[in-house]
């Protein structure tokens, strides 16, 4: 896996990585075609109920990207925030995840408890010899000479100038990055683009559309980038479902004009491989204790 997320990231043309926080969102992104995944800090730490700011442990991280990776059989980038905490943290999380079945990780230059990039303007940023550390310290550690160190600029995010995203982008591609994530949260992606010219493609450019969506993706292949990460939507549309789900439900005190509009327990069935149960239990059980 880790070296299929290499050449994901460094192929010719444009990648594109899936959301996915949990087995069963990991599971349909496989199952429509997807050939990589993004492990999501803000959708796992969601979906357990705690706010994206280093909440949840580095150890429900590590559980939520195991079943992740088992579910998917695919390629799995996670986002290790900050790496929780300094570079002896960093280090043991990525080692851990390596083990657990992540093809890489990416870690960006906040201090720890990161923030959420997209809440409030807080967002200070790791001294640059600290953070190639941290970076330094994962390379060093993983045995997998193929795992994929993705370092993640967040100087735009904090208001700094592009001048100092690259200088950063300078120091992470020699600490040992792989490739480099160039994160915003403006509406256009103007500065993403002069970033990628100025870059010029010394390490793979991966983005985060996720406040500049109207882009046309044509921009992004004609600019080089690497890899679009569709960074939280499985999460988010299961939210929307499920509250109008359950707005639904609670209105009409009926499931009848609910059914046609949920996924039919068939196609739950068929996401967790209950034939293939069915399959060994015919292979390995005699016939007496088949179910």
């Amino acid at each position: 896996m880790t070296t299929a997320l290499r050449q994901f990231v460094y192929a010719n043309e444009l990648s594109f990585l899936m959301e996915a926080h949990d087995a069963l969102s990991a599971s349909i992104a496989a199952k429509v075609g997807f050939k990589g995944l993004w492990a999501s800090g803000l959708s796992i730490s969601s979906t357990l109920g705690y706010r994206d700011t280093n909440e949840a442990s580095w150890t429900e991280l590590v559980d939520a990207v195991e079943r992740i990776a088992d579910a998917s059989n695919l390629p799995v980038l996670v986002d290790g925030d900050s790496g929780f905490g300094n570079f002896n943290n960093a280090r043991l999380v990525s080692h851990k995840l390596w083990r657990r079945g992540a093809a890489g990780v990416c870690l960006e230059d906040k201090g720890f408890p990161k923030m959420n990039s997209f809440v409030g303007d807080r967002h200070p940023l790791a001294e640059i010899k600290e953070f190639c550390g941290r970076l330094s310290a994962v390379k060093d550690t993983i045995p997998d000479r193929e795992f994929v160190l993705v370092a993640r600029l967040e100087a735009l995010i904090a208001g700094r100038d592009l001048d100092e995203a690259l200088v950063r982008a300078d120091a992470y591609a020699e600490a040992g990055a792989d490739a480099i994530l160039i994160h915003s949260r403006k509406a256009d992606a103007d500065e993403i683009l002069e970033f990628a010219q100025q870059w010029r493609n010394k390490k793979p450019v991966l983005i985060v559309p996720t406040k500049y969506y109207r882009t046309p993706t044509a921009q992004f292949r004609d600019a080089g980038i690497s890899t679009i990460i569709w960074a939280n939507h499985n999460m988010r549309a299961s939210v929307s479902a499920m509250r109008d789900v359950c707005s639904q439900i609670l209105e009409e005190e009926s499931l009848v004009n609910i059914e046609s509009e949920v996924a039919g327990l068939g196609e739950v069935f068929d996401l967790l491989r209950y034939a293939e149960l069915s399959e060994a239990e015919a292979k390995y059980l005699p016939k007496s204790h088949a179910s």
